[in-house]
């Protein structure tokens, strides 16, 4: 079976059948980025990869997109475990070492809507970009171990900035200090997946992070029929936070980080 440049219509019936796995995939190819490689079987997708800055792989048989993730420059694979593994398996070895490698990042899900946190959550504006650009930057190092302001500050203003210009960023700001913060890294008619959930640390360990995501996911629950995020299964606070507020867990995922 060999590879083929899907469609539009065939990415989104792809997706269609899970729309918090593939929720990452749909969005970019909604919004025309990237470009993708799939198997097809009597003209449906069977597995379908995104290669950009990070390599997405989904569904039955990802291990044909190796080739095409050895010659990319990303700085990340990430997606469903079992279709990661598959991809990696017969990419690894042309490919550098992953300076981490995390398997069984569990993903969460919530489709009731929580509890109201009472919180001053709104979304965010331009006039905050620049409280938010180190504060994206923190949560960005936390999570993945390296400082997006001293890899490419430019690139990562820009994106903080398209972000708040998309609609796809919030805060709970008081005297200064972001008491909780959190972006959408896809968002589609199905699902929002949510990342860089952040409280400053002067400030953490004081229910401020579940407050944030009970308006944060009641607010955007009014617009898709659910909210999914992945989280570091060491990560217990976290955990802890949307367990909290009723999220479930569902599949795991994998992320190789270069």
């Amino acid at each position: 079976m060999g590879l083929i440049e899907p469609t539009l219509g065939q990415i989104l019936s792809f997706c269609e059948e899970d729309p918090v796995e593939r929720v990452f995939l749909e969005d970019v190819a909604r919004r025309g980025l990237g470009r993708f490689s799939a198997l097809a079987s009597n003209g449906k997708l069977t597995a379908l990869c995104h290669v950009g800055a990070n390599v997405v792989p989904s569904g039955v048989g990802c291990g044909a997109f190796g080739r095409a993730a050895a010659s990319s420059r990303a700085r990340m694979v990430i997606g469903e475990e079992h279709a990661v593994d598959e991809l990696w398996a017969e990419a690894g070895a042309k490919m550098p070492t992953p300076r981490e490698d995390r398997p069984g990042q569990p993903v969460y899900v919530l489709e009731e809507p929580p509890e109201r946190g009472d919180t001053g959550l709104r979304e965010a504006t331009l006039a905050d970009l620049s409280l938010l650009v180190p504060a994206c930057a923190a949560a960005h190092e936390e999570e993945i171990g390296i400082n997006p302001l001293d890899r490419d500050p430019d690139g990562f203003r820009w994106r903080t900035q398209a972000q708040i210009g998309e609609g796809r960023s919030w805060l709970w700001l008081e005297s200064g200090t972001i008491l909780f913060k959190a972006e959408a890294s896809a968002w589609t008619p199905d699902a929002v997946q949510l990342q860089q959930v952040w409280v400053d640390p002067s400030v953490r360990n004081r229910g401020y992070a579940q407050r944030g995501m009970r308006d944060l996911c009641r607010r955007l629950l009014e617009q898709v029929p659910r909210v999914c995020l992945f989280v570091r299964p060491e990560n217990a606070p976290a955990i802890r936070v949307y367990e909290g507020i009723g999220m479930r867990r569902t599949i795991t995922y994998r992320s190789l980080i270069f």
